[in-house]
C-alpha cells in the first residue's frame, strides 16, 4: 500500500535545552579563533576584525555560559578549563552546522559539488567543450556533468530538477524559466557532398518535392525547423528515417539514405562526406540558442559562473 507523504512536524525543542541568546555561532568562532591564536591581536587579524570586537564577543560570551572562561593576568586572557571544553564543543558544533548548511543547500540544489549540464546533441562539437574548460578555471572544485537529450527532454528535465542548467534553444517564455541568449544559428539543406544539391549557391526547397529526406525525432528544435520550412515550400517531404541525435542523421545524409536540414553549427563534423547549402531566403529560419535555467536559481553562485563562462566563451568567439 502506497504511503501518503506528509509534511514534517516541526521539532519541539524543551524549555531545558533553550540556549542563551547571548551565545552565537560568531562568537563561538570567535573563541576558537583566539585559542588557536593565543592573543586577541592574533584572533582580530585571523578574522578580519579588531581586538575590540574579539574582546567583547568573549566576554558576551562568558554572560552567556555564566561562568568564567578566562582569567586575567595582566593585559593577557588566560583560557580556563571550562574554556577549553566550550572549544572541543564549539569545533563539533561549528563542523556539524557548516555539514548540514551544505547538505541543505545541495538538497535544494544549491551550490552543490556538481553541475549537471544539459545540452543539445549538435552543441558537443564546440560549444560545451569551451563551456566546460571555462568552468574548470573559473570553479576547479565544480565537477561538471554532462546530459544530453532533444529541447523537450531537457526542459522536462530542468523543470524536474533533474539537470541544473541547459545549453539549447530558447524555449517559449515560461515564468518558472529564465534564458540567456548565447547566439544565433541558421538552418541549412544538407546534403552528400558529391551531391548536385552541393554545387548550389542555395537550395530552393520548392524544387525538392520529389527527394527523400531523414530527420530528427519530434522534440529537437532542428525538427521543429523542418517542419516549418517545409510549411513554408507547401507540400509534406518523403520522410525515409527518423533518428534520435544529430550525429547519426548526418551519417544518412552522408550514406545517401536522404537529404536533410541541418544547423550550421554541426558543419565541421563531417567536411568531406556532408556539405550544408543555405536555404533560398524565403525558407531561412535561424535558431536562437541559450542557456536556460530555473528562475528561483538566479542567484545560485555556481549557476552564476556558468552563465559568466558562457557569456565570455561567446564573446571570444564573435572576436
Amino acid at each position: 500500500m502506497a504511503r501518503i507523504a506528509t509534511a514534517r512536524r516541526p521539532v519541539r525543542i524543551p524549555m531545558r535545552n533553550r540556549i542563551n541568546e547571548e551565545i552565537t555561532f560568531r562568537k563561538l568562532e570567535v573563541l576558537l579563533a583566539y585559542m588557536e591564536a593565543g592573543n586577541l591581536a592574533k584572533a582580530a587579524e585571523a578574522l578580519d576584525v579588531s581586538a575590540v570586537s574579539v574582546h567583547r564577543a568573549l566576554h558576551s560570551l562568558e554572560e552567556g555560559m555564566r561562568c568564567a572562561l578566562f582569567r586575567h593576568e595582566g593585559r593577557s586572557l588566560i583560557p580556563t578549563e571550562a574554556a577549553h571544553v566550550l572549544a572541543e564543543i564549539a569545533g563539533e558544533v561549528i563542523k556539524t552546522m557548516s555539514d548540514g548548511i551544505r547538505a541543505t543547500r545541495e538538497a535544494a540544489g544549491y551550490s552543490a559539488d556538481h553541475l549537471k549540464i544539459g545540452s543539445l546533441y549538435s552543441l558537443t562539437i564546440r560549444t560545451v567543450p569551451e563551456v566546460v574548460m571555462g568552468i574548470k578555471l573559473r570553479r576547479p572544485e565544480l565537477q561538471p556533468e554532462l546530459v544530453l537529450g532533444s529541447n523537450a527532454d531537457l526542459l522536462f528535465k530542468l523543470k524536474q530538477g533533474a539537470i541544473d542548467a541547459a545549453l539549447m534553444a530558447v524555449p517559449e517564455p515560461d515564468p518558472e524559466v529564465e534564458s540567456i541568449a548565447l547566439f544565433e544559428d541558421e538552418i541549412h539543406f544538407a546534403a552528400p557532398a558529391e551531391s548536385a544539391y552541393a554545387r548550389q549557391a542555395s537550395v530552393d526547397l520548392h524544387a525538392c518535392r520529389d527527394e527523400a529526406f531523414v530527420s530528427l525525432s519530434e522534440g529537437f528544435v532542428t525538427f521543429q525547423g523542418f517542419v516549418e520550412a517545409f510549411r513554408i515550400a507547401g507540400f509534406t517531404p518523403k520522410v525515409v528515417m527518423k533518428t534520435g541525435d544529430i550525429f547519426s542523421l548526418m551519417n544518412l545524409v552522408s550514406g545517401g539514405v536522404g537529404y536533410a536540414l541541418l544547423p550550421g553549427r554541426v558543419r565541421d563534423m563531417l567536411p568531406h562526406k556532408v556539405t550544408l547549402i543555405p536555404l533560398s531566403p524565403q525558407y531561412r529560419l535561424r535558431q536562437r540558442i541559450g542557456l536556460s535555467f530555473l528562475r528561483r536559481r538566479e542567484r545560485d553562485p555556481n549557476l552564476l559562473a556558468l552563465a559568466a563562462v558562457c557569456r565570455l566563451a561567446m564573446r571570444e568567439r564573435q572576436g
